[in-house]
């Protein structure tokens, strides 16, 4: 039987809404599992830079949450560097507020390419069972060829000496810039060396081999074929760990061990 124009677009038109409530609801019903998978593996990232998990490691949740029991996570006021009293570490988004220009400032001009600077940051830090901090792990973030690189960098207890380092999100080239997640080039960051004697941001990754972390420890190996992720990578090190990103904390740290 022959329908009309008008009955052939109310029809289009029921099937079009019918699937827009249907598409919409499950995105609802599953945003918040959404949501906690993303901290989830978030948090195993965290355990990957601080050496409390192996890449491709398969980690159960309950692995993943009693590996993370003895880090602390903690807020930050990034100007002062002080803790943020009364800040709820569990609820903050810090890529919200990244992007909202009441909880951040424009960043000033940086290789690293970062737009926009929070007042607040969230970092990690594991205590030893004697008491004291064994490490902190920083996030980091800045632009590589194609995309923002996300990730995550130990320090030691000295504050200068690497523990590791992951990138959990980016769109780097597969093969190219992407090896930032191959296991065997961050398998070159441990015993590196992220500040020189006067206390500035000396790491980089250099183009073509560096030399062994006791003899060369600022330095990493380039990823070969890709030049401008290798140089982003040291960029955004080195504006996270200055005066515009963890500088003041790291500072505040160090003057506090010193009146100790």
């Amino acid at each position: 039987m022959q329908r009309s124009v008008l009955y052939n677009l109310g029809f289009a038109t029921a099937v079009c809404i019918v699937c827009a409530v249907v598409v919409s609801g499950a995105a609802v019903v599953l945003q918040s599992r959404q949501q906690a998978n993303a901290a989830l593996d978030k948090q195993k990232n965290v355990l990957v830079a601080a050496g409390l998990a192996k890449d491709g490691e398969d980690l159960s949740r309950d692995e993943i949450s009693a590996r993370f029991e003895p880090i602390e996570p903690v807020l930050i006021d990034l100007e002062t560097g002080e803790e943020v009293e009364g800040g709820d570490p569990a609820s903050f988004d810090q890529r919200k507020a990244t992007s909202a220009a009441a909880t951040s400032d424009p960043a000033p001009p940086n290789a690293a390419l970062v737009q926009r600077v929070p007042h607040r940051a969230l970092i990690y830090r594991m205590r030893k069972e004697a008491g004291g901090v064994d490490l902190y792990i920083l996030p980091v973030e800045g632009k590589g060829l194609w995309s923002t690189l996300y990730g995550f960098v130990a320090l030691d207890a000295d504050l200068t000496t690497v523990r590791g380092i992951t990138f959990y999100e980016h769109k780097e080239t597969p093969g190219l810039g992407g090896e930032v997640d191959n296991p065997r080039w961050k398998a070159l960051w441990p015993g590196r060396k992220l500040f020189d004697e006067s206390g500035e941001p000396a790491i980089s990754v250099v183009k073509g081999r560096a030399g062994p972390a006791q003899e060369d420890p600022h330095h990493v190996d380039g990823l070969s074929g890709a030049t401008m992720t290798s140089r982003g990578v040291t960029n955004l090190l080195h504006f996270w760990l200055g005066e515009s990103g963890f500088g003041p904390f790291l500072e505040r740290v160090r003057a506090n061990r010193k009146e100790a």
